[in-house]
């Protein structure tokens, strides 16, 4: 097996994007930072790199402990990172808040049609 895995498509087989063209865009608009810094999706990534994955919805902050460039089961793709302490405390408190205060406007996507925009008045935001 080879010391190092292009990263999107690391992240790809782990599991952090549907797709490789997603992970690609994710590294190249920035989204993604390895070891602290933005990177190219071509850029090797190694045992024990730190890494930051944001797919729109969710954050991550993990390390890599295994590589891989195929797509596996999910068993297999968490066996490949550890996310860090601070990562899960991040993510349970943003999913706490959440629980208790949706945005409304978060299930539309892009322009509102005339009934979602009847909703949002409806609902008085």
């Amino acid at each position: 097996m080879a010391d190092s895995v292009r990263i999107d498509k690391f992240l790809w087989a782990a599991r952090f994007f549907k797709t490789r063209s997603l992970a690609t865009d994710a590294v190249t608009e920035g989204r993604v930072r390895l070891n602290g810094a933005r990177t190219k999706p071509a850029h090797g990534i190694k045992v024990g790199d730190t890494f930051t994955a944001n797919n729109g919805a969710t954050e991550w902050e993990a390390v890599v402990l295994a590589l891989s460039e195929v797509r596996g089961s999910a068993v297999q793709a968490q066996a490949l990172y550890a996310e860090t302490e601070a990562s899960c405390a991040r993510r349970a408190a943003v999913a706490e808040q959440h629980k208790y205060f949706r945005e409304p406007t978060i299930a539309i996507k892009g322009r509102p049609t005339k009934r979602d925009r009847r909703l949002l008045d409806k609902s008085g935001l």
